[in-house]
């Protein structure tokens, strides 16, 4: 049972200092302010270090690609992808549905007024 390999310790890992081929490229630290705050939010010191930013980020980006390719393929049949396969993916997170669905109505709220308010603007400029 002696593995000539040198045991699981000489496995290449990939991880988030050396990213899979098939991630794309993109900009490092995007997200990093956001990061931040919600990582004080939690509990976190207000200036967190820079490689632990870098970790989280590196664990954000890939849960969201993981989701949308999931959801991507959810959507495969229809051709188009849409809110209600992300909504499918969570249905057992309960929490996290409760929150999404807490927001998506909030969205549609918020235009509703944005809309309100730019039919009011236009009346008031048509009365002037």
């Amino acid at each position: 049972m002696n593995n000539l390999s040198g045991g699981p310790s000489s496995k290449v890992k990939v991880g988030p200092s050396q990213p899979s081929e098939s991630s794309f490229k993109r900009k490092r630290g995007v997200f990093q302010k956001d990061l931040q705050h919600m990582m004080y939010g939690f509990g976190d010191d207000p200036n967190p270090l820079p490689e632990t930013v870098a970790l989280v980020e590196d664990i954000v980006m890939e849960y969201v690609t993981d989701m949308v390719h999931k959801a991507q393929d959810t959507a495969s049949l229809r051709g188009k992808l849409l809110t209600e396969d992300f909504l499918f993916l969570i249905r057992k997170d309960l929490p996290k549905l409760n929150r999404c669905t807490e927001l998506l109505s909030m969205n549609e709220e918020l235009k509703q007024a944005r809309k309100a308010f730019e039919v009011d603007e236009e009346k008031m400029a048509s009365v002037e």
